[in-house]
């Protein structure tokens, strides 16, 4: 008799459906955990510059453009005002030091030196008639004094002749008092007069050394008019190439007004505007180059303006040796400032990358070169070609460093 078998459970086909069944749970499971749930952007890695970090020399430096100026300008301001009635000289034109420019007029200047110069030919004329009236009453003191003196000495006479009557009995009293009264009076008045041209004389005296005065200042007073009057004649303080004359023939001008200026043409010096950025850095001394036909050029800064006009301030720097052979006044170039002795570091090209990013993070691509992935790293000091990497880069690193403008906030880059 047959027996019925029990059939298994566990057979093949339940085992390959449990099986599949419990690897695809596994695998979900491992999607779920383990999976990089980043969100990702593809890119085509053509479009982007890739660059790798190094290390190496950094120069702490900025790049600034400067225009070729004179050494000296020297401006040329108006001493008197008037009207230009001639004009010798345009701008441009090469000049040597004396040679006039304008020439110009002012009637008022003119009746006021005629003037001066009438007032002081009157303190002449008066100067010398208080001269010619002080030897006229010498001559009459001592003639006066004269004629004095001969009266004294008879009526001193009379009164010794009556005194030694009056004391031999031979004369009246009355006679002898009479005389004497005389002679006393006489004296007197010779006292009187005497005193009395002193005064005369030493006012006159008084007179001419004040009319003196006055005719000494007038005369300087004088001498200044005319150097004014000579100032209606600009001319060329110096050498050089008058680079600019701003009036023309009839045009009033007033006195202090700028008309032009001359530039000194025995040697160039070059102006920089530097961002604002660095007023605390850059200061007299430092140095800077640029190349000129080929050929490096030292120079250092001697002057920082500073005013600051739309973010900017202005420096000028000398040529430590001669100017380079051929350079021309308002030509422009580049120019190397340093801010900084060199050092040592991590360098990662300058990029697009910074303005997104502010240097707090960077795409760095993976090996293998299938993706870049975002990265915190911490930038330094900057030049114009490198940024200095303070952390979360290493030597060999390949950096996205074009714009990041067009990848959002994705954190990883598939290529």
């Amino acid at each position: 008799m047959d027996r019925q078998l029990k059939k298994k459970f566990w057979n093949k086909q339940r085992i390959f459906l449990f099986g599949g069944g419990g690897a695809l749970v596994l695998l979900v499971l491992w999607s779920f955990i383990f999976a990089d749930k980043r969100s990702k952007l593809n890119v085509e890695k053509d479009k982007i510059t890739i660059s790798p970090v190094t290390k190496g020399s950094f120069d702490e430096y900025i790049a600034v453009t400067a225009v070729v100026h004179p050494l000296k300008t020297i401006r040329l301001d108006a001493i008197e005002g008037g009207y230009v009635a001639r004009k010798f000289l345009e701008g441009g034109s090469m000049v040597k030091r004396g040679d006039s420019i304008l020439a110009l007029e002012n009637q008022r200047l003119m009746m006021d030196f005629v003037n001066r110069e009438t007032e002081m030919y009157r303190l002449i004329n008066e100067l010398q008639n208080t001269r010619l009236r002080l030897k006229q009453d010498r001559f009459a003191l001592e003639k006066t004094l004269s004629d004095l003196d001969y009266q004294v000495d008879q009526a001193k006479d009379l009164y010794d002749r009556n005194n030694k009557l009056w004391k031999d009995k031979v004369v009246a009293e009355q006679e002898y008092l009479k005389t004497k009264r005389e002679y006393e009076r006489l004296v007197r008045q010779r006292q009187i007069e005497v005193q009395s041209q002193e005064y005369q004389l030493d006012n006159a005296r008084t007179q001419i050394i004040q009319l003196e005065g006055t005719i000494a200042r007038t005369q300087r007073n004088l001498t200044l008019m005319k150097d004014n009057l000579s100032n209606l004649v600009v001319r060329a303080p110096v050498d050089g190439q008058l680079s600019s004359i701003n009036v023309e023939v009839g045009t009033s001008i007033q006195a202090g007004q700028n008309i032009g200026q001359i530039d000194d043409m025995n040697g160039f010096k070059m102006r920089a505007e530097v961002d604002e950025h660095y007023v605390n850095r850059v200061f007299a001394g430092l140095k800077a180059s640029f190349e000129f036909n080929g050929t490096a050029n030292e120079m250092e800064i001697t002057k920082v303006y500073p005013e600051v006009k739309n973010g900017r301030f202005e420096v000028d720097m000398n040529f430590v040796k001669a100017a380079p052979e051929g350079i021309r006044r308002g030509q422009s170039s580049p120019i190397r400032l340093e801010l900084g002795k060199s050092s040592e570091a991590l360098l990662l090209p300058a990029g697009g990358f910074f303005s997104d990013t502010g240097g707090n993070w960077v795409y760095v691509v993976e090996k293998g070169g299938s993706r870049a992935i975002k990265r915190k790293i911490s930038l330094g000091r900057k030049n114009p070609v490198y940024f200095e990497v303070l952390e979360g880069l290493n030597v060999g690193d390949q950096v996205i460093t074009s714009t990041y403008e067009n990848f959002g906030d994705k954190e990883v880059l598939e290529f």
